[in-house]
């Protein structure tokens, strides 16, 4: 054991070999398992799923379903996606009011149509609900929030379906009636007994922790804007309306795709195939849709086949339903194009306020009346320095109008604030 000279700090530890280990380990997992590194293996599951039903069933049904599709069908399919979002927008401001952020009703529609248009387009499906939360949030001033009410206004969305999905698999008949019933009991009593420990290990906490209070928190606000007396209502019925109109545009493209079940039979399999839109496996809401709906159209009798161009034809509806919000996106885009525009004519059109050069006067032996500027003397060396530089840095700044600050007499445009 050597000495330590007095004054110098003891050398650090160096961690054991497991505690290495373990944050090692810890490190690779968070940079293999990234947000987009999620989405790619989504989308590549999606377009997995969606080449072996090409395989297995041919293209057949892939092209019966884009022919079917005709003129009055997408007028209706515009109908119903007309009706669904604008309860989906009241919804979302509802519960946005619930967390104490100001939604109107006209900007959450305009928005809410172009998330179901990202979402449809772009892979994962969710990419435009991520959008619409961030942009709400910042343009609130309060991203946290912003999301969060983006996330309890999907998560009722999800709570209806699950709901009544259980309902109507439990009642009506559909290939996996018999299977719930078998095991809902035991998946009631489960839950149950998840619920009775995790309340247990709560109360015999010590004290509260911070997580703890963080999770308060989130039920505080998931309480105000779904369940409170002033928006549970209205998020109720927002939401039953909303699934109505999923459930209507199934039906829809079973008709167009020449399948007629009753829409008894016909729920239950619509059920099915939206829970499994649901999953992050998709390709633009594409792959385990088309999968889930071939299976059990073939389980019910009316042929997988069958299931598969019905889930096509309600992917194409479901898309042209979404439609307006490429005009938003592009009405936005160009607002925003004018705007800059404006702004920098504005900037380009003001001339920049200088600053009076440096002039030294001579007054007469009476002091009384001054003479003409001597430009003929040469300047100090005070003028040099005092001068000089301020003269310098505002010809380097002139060649950028949107960097000008207030102190040099400029006028300031949006961007510089």
């Amino acid at each position: 054991m050597t000495a330590r000279a007095p004054g110098v700090p003891p050398a650090p530890e160096a961690p054991p070999p497991d505690a290495r280990t373990g944050a090692g380990v810890r490190a690779l997992l968070a940079r293999l398992n990234p947000p987009a590194v999620r989405t790619r293996i989504g989308t590549l599951a999606g377009a997995v799923i969606l080449a072996v039903l090409l395989w297995r069933l041919g293209t057949g049904a892939l092209v019966d379903g884009l022919r079917r599709i005709d003129g009055p069908s997408l007028l209706v399919a515009l109908g119903i996606g007309l009706v669904t979002t604008v309860f989906s927008a009241w919804r979302w401001a509802l519960v946005a009011r619930g967390l104490r952020i100001r939604l109107p009703l006209a900007p959450a529609v305009a928005d809410y149509y172009r998330a179901l248009f990202l979402n449809a387009a772009l892979p994962g499906g969710v990419l435009g609900d991520v959008h619409r939360a961030v942009r709400h949030g910042q343009s609130t001033g309060d991203l946290g929030r912003g999301v969060r009410s983006v996330v309890l206004e999907r998560t009722a969305g999800q709570l209806a379906l699950f709901a009544a999905g259980a309902v109507m698999l439990l009642t009506l008949p559909s290939p996996v009636r018999d299977d719930l019933r078998q095991t809902a009991p035991l998946a009631g009593l489960t839950v149950l007994g998840a619920c009775a420990v995790v309340l247990a290990l709560r109360m015999n906490r010590p004290g509260p922790s911070r997580r703890g209070r963080a999770l308060r928190s989130a039920l505080a606000e998931a309480r105000e804007g779904l369940l409170s007396r002033r928006n549970g209502p209205g998020v109720l019925v927002s939401s039953a309306v909303v699934l109505a109109g999923y459930l209507a545009m199934f039906v829809l493209a079973a008709r167009v795709a020449g399948v007629g079940a009753a829409v008894t039979e016909l729920l239950p399999l619509a059920v099915l195939a939206l829970l499994a839109m649901s999953l992050p496996l998709n390709v633009g809401g594409w792959g385990p849709r088309e999968g889930v709906a071939a299976w059990a159209f073939g389980a019910a009798g009316l042929g997988a086949g069958r299931g598969l161009t019905v889930a096509v034809v309600y992917g194409v509806l479901s898309l042209v339903a979404s439609l307006p919000g490429v005009v938003v996106l592009v009405a936005r885009w160009y607002a925003g194009l004018r705007a800059g525009r404006r702004t920098a004519a504005v900037t380009a059109t003001t001339p920049p306020a200088s600053a009076p050069a440096p002039v030294s006067r001579v007054r007469d032996a009476s002091g009384r009346a001054p003479l003409a500027p001597d430009y003929a003397s040469p300047p100090s060396e005070v003028s040099i320095e005092k001068y000089a530089p301020k003269e310098s840095t505002r010809l380097a700044r002139s060649s950028l109008p949107f960097s000008a600050e207030p102190s040099e007499g400029r006028p300031m445009t949006p961007e510089s604030v």
